[in-house]
């Protein structure tokens, strides 16, 4: 009996053991190495660790949910890009209370944009450049920017890199 549970484990445990080889919705990608360069920010506004930040963020994923191992040049699979936009649009507008006070938002929409560039060595109909991803969160003005910033830009970063994974390794 305990021959035949080995017979079963083992071609099993080999399977869901090799290495490299990914396959999400039919892609399969067998490179073993990433580069993920730092990206700058180029965004007029906001605050001037959004590039680095966004940088570590995209890493700590791709370490999370890949095998792939990081090097600092030259990888298999190369992502690089900054941060491109920064914008606050008021998006609830209220009227004032009075003839006195101007018109205000109640509501104001962050939205982040981030340019990246992709190269696959192993299958070039895969890379792209400077395609844009990006996303926005709400936030109220009652509570003002400061205070919900840090918060919001992680929620936008993490809906980026989910994004930008798809379009790399995921290949959606």
């Amino acid at each position: 009996m305990s021959k035949l549970h080995l017979f079963l484990i083992v071609p099993f445990l080999f399977v869901a053991t090799s290495c490299g080889v990914y396959s999400f919705t039919g892609t399969t990608i067998t490179a073993k190495t990433i580069s993920i360069q730092t990206f700058y920010n180029d965004a007029n506004n906001g605050p001037t660790n959004l590039g680095a930040l966004f940088t570590d963020k995209l890493r700590d994923y791709y370490q999370q949910n890949t095998s792939l191992s990081q090097v600092p040049d030259d990888g298999e699979l190369q992502i690089e890009g900054s941060v491109t936009g920064y914008k606050l649009t008021p998006v609830a507008p209220s009227a004032a209370s009075s003839t006195e006070t101007n018109d205000q938002a109640n509501l104001t929409r962050l939205t982040i944009t981030v340019k990246v560039s992709y190269v696959n060595l192993e299958d070039e109909e895969q890379n792209f450049n400077n395609k844009s991803f990006s996303f926005y969160a709400d936030f109220d003005n009652d509570q003002g920017l400061t205070a919900v910033e840090n918060q919001l830009i992680q929620e936008i970063y993490d809906q980026i890199i989910l994004d930008i994974f798809n379009a790399t390794v995921a290949n959606w």
